[in-house]
């Protein structure tokens, strides 16, 4: 049965989200994204050259293939986020946008007083606006309510790869919005992964906890697993935990 991710009116066959820095080479990038099995890749404005007249890192991403995702990685004002959205939907003719305001260079967590400014901002623009947030439940659905398309809370620290630090929260901004969560930052291994998609989010996006590894690719193959299991998992539904022990195979109903 199909299982696919709706984000606004766009819809894709896989729930990993895969970010293109930090890899050692462009060659080993290619492979990473490829053995993700991912078909939304994020890039940061920023960092990538738009106009193509040097070579990019936008020249190793086969656009035929994967949907780019532009974020606003490395602002820290509402004004410069949404300079900086409007930038990458004139360059690269998309109005797809992770949307990041970073509040703290030290830890990198957002200021989500200036998030919800620029993200409402640019909905109106008729963005698609996927906001990187804080996990925090009254935010979500703040973000929601002016008609993001989804929401982004972190796990942990960007790049911290500490995995889910506040599982309760996930799930408290899983019972209050309908939009489609997608675990953005500090996922560090497969069972991270795994964890977020059992919990009921959406989604997973992450690089460094790929790129960042001894081996990229084969972590790439790892989380595109884990993603797929913890999936799997949920919609199959656990069960409940309990404090004592169950017999699996019970006497009750026995014929003597």
């Amino acid at each position: 049965m199909a299982d696919t991710l709706k984000i606004g009116k766009m819809e894709f066959t896989s729930r990993l989200m895969v970010g293109t820095g930090k890899y050692p080479t462009n060659e080993i990038m290619i492979k990473a994204l490829e053995a993700a099995g991912a078909v939304v890749v994020t890039v940061a404005v920023s960092r990538v050259n738009l106009d193509r007249r040097t070579e990019s890192r936008l020249d190793h991403i086969d656009t035929r293939r994967y949907t780019l995702l532009p974020n606003t990685a490395g602002c820290y004002t509402a004004e410069d986020a949404i300079r900086t959205a409007r930038l990458a939907r004139e360059a690269l003719d998309t109005a797809f946008v992770k949307l990041e305001v970073l509040g703290d260079e030290k830890t990198l967590f957002p200021d989500n007083e200036a998030l919800l400014e620029a993200a409402r901002v640019l909905v109106k623009e008729g963005f698609t606006v996927l906001p990187y947030t804080s996990d925090d439940p009254i935010m979500a659905r703040k973000l929601e309510g002016i008609g993001c398309a989804a929401v982004m809370p972190l796990a942990a620290p960007i790049g911290s790869g500490l995995g889910i630090r506040n599982p309760y929260n996930i799930r408290i901004i899983l019972d209050t919005i309908k939009v489609p969560v997608i675990v953005d930052a500090g996922v560090g291994t497969a069972s991270d992964a795994a964890i977020a998609m059992e919990l009921g989010c959406d989604g997973v996006l992450m690089n460094t906890g790929i790129a960042g590894a001894k081996d990229p690719v084969a972590m790439a193959r790892a989380m595109n697993l884990a993603v797929e299991a913890g999936r799997l998992a949920y919609r199959a539904g656990r069960i409940p935990k309990k404090l004592y022990a169950t017999a699996s195979s019970p006497l009750e109903g026995m014929i003597e």
